[in-house]
């Protein structure tokens, strides 16, 4: 027979209740996210109208791929159609990013899902905590990094070497530190598991 759950003295109930406080911060990302769908199908609506030939959504991907200070794509080849992609990509990992945050966070930090028992459980779920929720948060901002750093190489004829230098070494930044966060995640693990027997 399962023990009651002890009640809590005042005060730590009352701090331990302020982790509710997170919660609007959750639905606001949860907003966020809707912006992000609204964006993408824009993209995506003006990509299959720009090959449909309409002359607005043709207008409108020139001016989303253009690079300030170069001049203003004049067709639709391959290489404006891969940016246009690559963007639409750029949102799904961050909209995926989003969803680790939002249903990760309130997992660790708020409260239970109780999602064991459901079929669409995300498979990472079932192991998440913070530090393991830190990993898959840097691995995903170096995915998103990846991205930006190939769009920036499809057009370097129109960007200032100091630039593209800068955006690679900012990128190699990004993935060191998601490799030490993960090195540091795993003796942890380790150092944990070490102590266990």
């Amino acid at each position: 027979m399962t023990e009651p759950n002890p009640k809590l003295r005042p005060l730590p109930a009352f701090i331990f209740m302020t982790r509710w406080l997170q919660l609007p911060l959750y639905l606001g990302l949860i907003l966020a996210q809707c912006v992000y769908v609204f964006h993408f199908w824009v993209e995506l609506k003006d990509l299959i109208g720009a090959a449909m030939g309409n002359e607005a959504s043709l207008q409108h991907i020139f001016q989303a791929v253009a690079v300030p200070g170069a001049p203003v794509p004049e067709k639709l080849n391959e290489t404006t159609i891969m940016l246009v992609v690559l963007g639409l990509i750029d949102v799904v990992m961050i909209s995926n990013l989003l969803v680790m945050v939002i249903i990760g966070g309130y997992e660790t930090f708020i409260s239970r899902m109780n999602l064991e028992s459901h079929p669409d459980q995300p498979e990472w779920l079932s192991h998440v905590n913070a530090s393991v929720l830190k990993t898959k948060l840097a691995m995903a901002i170096v995915g998103i990094s990846s991205i930006h750093l190939l769009k920036t190489f499809i057009n370097a004829a129109s960007y200032k070497s100091e630039v593209i230098a800068a955006q690679t070494v900012i990128h190699v930044v990004f993935l060191l530190s998601a490799m030490a966060i993960a090195y540091t995640d795993r003796l942890t693990t380790l150092t944990h598991n070490d102590s266990k027997h």
